[in-house]
């Protein structure tokens, strides 16, 4: 269990540094958008692919690094910010693109992880 831990605890750390870096190279909430997009298509390759293995890589990269990565709460301050600014349909259309896409990505992840697109 503490191997586990230690896992997750330096996996959350590399994903949350590279979720700021990402940020502040493009800016929010598009950046936050693609972050979430591509952090999902991640998980749902790695949710297949790491399936049944017990091993540390699906703690240090699925609930470490892509929990870091990915984050519902930058995600919801973005909306919270152009809600603020009066940006009603943006912040409408962030939260439906960032739910639209990130479902789909994780889908995606997850077919293309079973070889259904290959």
């Amino acid at each position: 269990m503490i191997q586990s831990l230690i896992s997750v605890a330096l996996g959350g750390a590399l994903g949350s540094v590279l979720r700021f870096l990402t940020v502040a190279a493009f800016g929010a909430p598009l950046a936050t958008l693609a972050v979430n997009v591509v952090g999902s298509f991640l998980m749902g390759a790695g949710f297949v692919l790491l399936a049944g293995r017990g091993s540390v890589a699906g703690p240090l990269l699925m609930t470490g690094v892509l929990g870091g990565f990915t984050t519902f709460s930058a995600f919801s301050l973005d909306t919270l910010k152009l809600w603020q600014s009066g940006q009603a349909v943006q912040a409408a259309a962030y939260v439906a693109a960032s739910v639209g896409l990130s479902l789909l990505a994780v889908a995606a992840g997850a077919a293309i992880a079973r070889g259904a697109w290959v």
